[in-house]
């Protein structure tokens, strides 16, 4: 069976490195290869434009990975608006600076499934990417 008439679902990575950006994709793309569509954004505010021109172009963001420390808008701050925008995209967190203040409220505000330091363990994301594209 064809997956036809099944809405294109796509991840999205947000982080201001782009070197981060570039390994995250390529984890994914070996991970699960045509299954998603695979987009980058280099800040919050990016995101949330890409988020919506998917959207028009009948593509559904269902993952979110993003960095903390960004300029213009963190991490949390940015989970918590697509949680609020968005209650159907699940969202990880990854970073290497975040404090446990802000790791605590993007877990209780947003909904966030995971928070990883950098270096993450790709294995750990896949899995949890995996398991919760099942449902979507």
């Amino acid at each position: 069976m064809g997956q036809v008439d099944r809405q294109k679902q796509a991840i999205l990575c947000v982080d201001d490195e782009v070197i981060i950006l570039l390994s995250l994709v390529q984890e994914l793309k070996r991970s699960f290869g045509s299954r998603f569509v695979y987009e980058r954004a280099l800040n919050a505010a990016k995101a949330l434009e890409v988020i919506e021109i998917l959207a028009k172009e009948d593509v559904k963001v269902i993952f979110i990975i993003s960095d903390w420390l960004m300029p213009g808008m963190k991490g949390d701050e940015f989970l918590e608006l697509v949680h609020e925008k968005y209650p159907d995209i699940h969202t990880i967190m990854i970073t290497g600076q975040a404090d446990q203040a802000a790791i605590d409220r993007v877990k209780q505000n947003a909904s966030v499934l995971a928070v990883f330091t950098k270096p993450w363990n790709n294995e750990d994301l896949i899995r949890i990417i995996a398991s919760y594209a099942e449902l979507s």
